[in-house]
Formats: C-alpha cells, sequence, structure tokens
C-alpha cells in the first residue's frame, strides 16, 4: 500500500523502493502475538511506541537497512505530534505513510478471511479521512484516497497479489552481496526478535552460536564453515516466531497439542532459511538441530550418516545451552549435572558421540561459550 501511494505521488523508482522495504520491516520490533493482535484489533493504544522503539534499535547499526531505524521510531506517532519533534520532513512523512497504511491494514484485516473487504472500503477510506491533521498529514491522507480509489489497490491485498508483488519489486532491484560480517551482524538481529519472543529463552540464540563455532573450531572445521556455522546458530529457532506466545511462555510441561506445535519450529526455520540465496547448507544445519543419530528427531528424522558434521554440532550446542542457561523456571544446572546428562544422551545414541566427547573434553570452557561467560 505504501508502494501504490508512492506511486499515486509520482515518487521516483528510489522513494518507492524505500517506502516498499519500509513497510516490509516496519514492525520487525514485534515478536510476540499478542502484541501483534493489539496491531490488528486496535487502531491506537498505549503501548503502541514500545515495538517501535526495539525495531528502530534492531536496525540503527546495521549499514544497509540503517536509513530506516527513524522512520520506524515514528511510524505509531500521531502527525500533529510529528511535526514538532524536530525530524527531517523525508523520515517524517515516511514513518507517517506507513502509519497510514498499517492502520489502513488493521481497519481490513477482520474482512481478509471472511471475503467482505469490498463492501467495506469506503467505511475504511471515511475512517483514514477523518484522521486527516490529527493522526495523519492531511497530503498524504490525500495520496492514500487518490490510490484507493481504484478497485485494483485493495485487489492488490489478496495473499496471492501479495506474493506476486513481492517477486516483482525484488526483481526490480539489484542484489546485494552482502560480507560475513554483515550476515552475521543480521543474523544477531533475528536472533534478538527470536529470543525477545520468549522471556525462557532470552540470549539463547547467541549462546547456541557461540557454542557451536567454539566446538566447530575444536574439531578442525574450516574458517568458512564455522562462520557458516554461527550464522546458523543465531538462526536456528527463527522458526519460533510461528509458534504462538502462550506455547512458548507455558511454564509447565507442554501437553501433546502444545508439543506438536512447538515440533513444527525446525521445519518453518528450514522454509524461511531455504529460500535465501547462498544459506542452502546453513538452512539445513540450522533447520536439523533436533534430528538424532538414529533418526528418531524430530521433524524431519534424518540420520547420521546423512546429516553434514555441523547440523551434529548444532544438536548438541542447543542441548548445552538449554542445560548451561538461567531459565525463570529453574536455576542452570551445575557442570556435572550437564555432564551426567550428556553422558547419558550419548550412551543412549541421542547425540552424535564424537562431537559430545570434543565438548566434553572442556566442559567448563564450553558451557562458558553457551553462557556469553
Amino acid at each position: 500500500m505504501a508502494a501504490e501511494c508512492a506511486k499515486a505521488g509520482g515518487m521516483s523508482p528510489a522513494e518507492i523502493s524505500m517506502l516498499f522495504d519500509l513497510g516490509m520491516l516496519h514492525d520487525i520490533g514485534v515478536s510476540s502475538t499478542s502484541i501483534h493482535q493489539s496491531l490488528v484489533r486496535e487502531f491506537d493504544w498505549e503501548s503502541s511506541q514500545q515495538h517501535c522503539l526495539a525495531g528502530a534499535d534492531l536496525l540503527k547499526d546495521f549499514a544497509p537497512l540503517a536509513r530506516l531505524a527513524e522512520p520506524i521510531r515514528y511510524h505509531h506517532t500521531h502527525w500533529e505530534q510529528l511535526v514538532k519533534c524536530g525530524i527531517g520532513k523525508t523520515v517524517a512523512e515516511a514513518a507517517n505513510l506507513v502509519f497510514l497504511v498499517d492502520r489502513v491494514d488493521a481497519l481490513a484485516a477482520s474482512h481478509y478471511a471472511d471475503g467482505t473487504l469490498f463492501s467495506n472500503t469506503e467505511r475504511i477510506r471515511g475512517q483514514i479521512r477523518e484522521r486527516a491533521g490529527t493522526y495523519f498529514a492531511p497530503h498524504l491522507v490525500d495520496l492514500f484516497l487518490a490510490a484507493s480509489a481504484s478497485e485494483v489497490f485493495w485487489l492488490l491485498l489478496e495473499t496471492r497479489s501479495i506474493q506476486t508483488y513481492l517477486q516483482e519489486m525484488l526483481a526490480r532491484d539489484e542484489p546485494y552481496a552482502a560480507t560475513i560480517p554483515e550476515l552475521r551482524q543480521l543474523a544477531i538481529i533475528f536472533s534478538r526478535i527470536v529470543d525477545a519472543k520468549s522471556h525462557f529463552t532470552a540470549e539463547h540464540s547467541l549462546g547456541v552460536a557461540a557454542l557451536a563455532r567454539h566446538i566447530a573450531q575444536k574439531m578442525g572445521i574450516s574458517a568458512d564453515n564455522c562462520d557458516r556455522i554461527e550464522i546458523a546458530g543465531l538462526l536456528h529457532d527463527i522458526g519460533k516466531l510461528r509458534v504462538p506466545d502462550e506455547v512458548l511462555e507455558k511454564p509447565g510441561r507442554l501437553d501433546d497439542r502444545e508439543r506438536l506445535i512447538m515440533n513444527t519450529h525446525s521445519f518453518e526455520t528450514f522454509q524461511i532459511l531455504r529460500r535465501i540465496s547462498g544459506f542452502e547448507r546453513i538452512a539445513v544445519w540450522a533447520a536439523y538441530h533436533h534430528e538424532e543419530p538414529d533418526g528418531s528427531g524430530y521433524p524431519f528424522h534424518v540420520r547420521s550418516e546423512t546429516l553434514d558434521p555441523e547440523a551434529r554440532i548444532m544438536r548438541v550446542a542447543d542441548i548445552i545451552q538449554a542445560l548451561a542457561q538461567n531459565r525463570p523456571y529453574r536455576q542452570s544446572l551445575p557442570t556435572e549435572k550437564v555432564r551426567e546428562l550428556l553422558l547419558d544422551l550419548m550412551a543412549k545414541g541421542r547425540v552424535d558421540a564424537e562431537i559430545t566427547r570434543v565438548a566434553l573434553e572442556d566442559l567448563p570452557a564450553a558451557i562458558a561459550a553457551a553462557t556469553n561467560k
């Protein structure tokens, strides 16, 4: 919607591209299901600024996307307040346009599933028009009203149309050749989003990444693959963004239904990462962190003979980090208890024996890597 409004206003291809990117990433500070529900159900609410601040903080130091940090910071600020903030005109207008179309999406959300959107477009347009000068800049409201007068504007919001639009926008841009340090920094950003979703697993991804790299280096794995396994560790739980908060945050044992939901996260990780050019191996290593040597793991049931060493390292690193980390419902386990549990898993064939022995050679160092100490 932001891109279509930009086109209606005769903006340049670069401006259209920036607003499209901003529309894609404006809610990067949202991790929890509850915040997402507030975004959809309420036009405005008291805590709306929290995810704006979180999103801006995630991107402000990442050079390829840093230009989006300030508009994200202000994308839920009312226009009447925004003009008093002292920020530049370009940032203010970009932030406010995304706020406007974001609220259009919230107003339209209840109509997507039942097919009643077209009978409610004038009501939605009217609600935006009523907020000109307060929530939204009057000239941006006029831009939206001009763009949305066409049925095509609303037809583009259908799922299949959005996917086609996304592919067309991606095809117009030159591919960005990210360096390994940039990929690592981007992976850290996404690990922070994942770990923020549940206070049970704060900094889990960082710990898994550090420990996976530690073990890989001890095993003499190439420097390039040590870089890649660290990125895989940072991203291994990205699929948990699809898991409802009430499942992730449940303090007690999961029931059968909840366990099935939780067990989908590795597959979701694979689905997300496999689409990224150059991430073919990283996607597999990250997604296989619950696979067991005899094929009894989940969700792919891959046996050890078809698992890369890096994928097997990920499983061991994930287990050690979980045992060694403080959780809200328990303290971290003592080193000797961690050792005992690892030996038991190794005896039962549930973890790779060679990799587990490498970790056990200096378990205090492994735990220090896993807990960032």
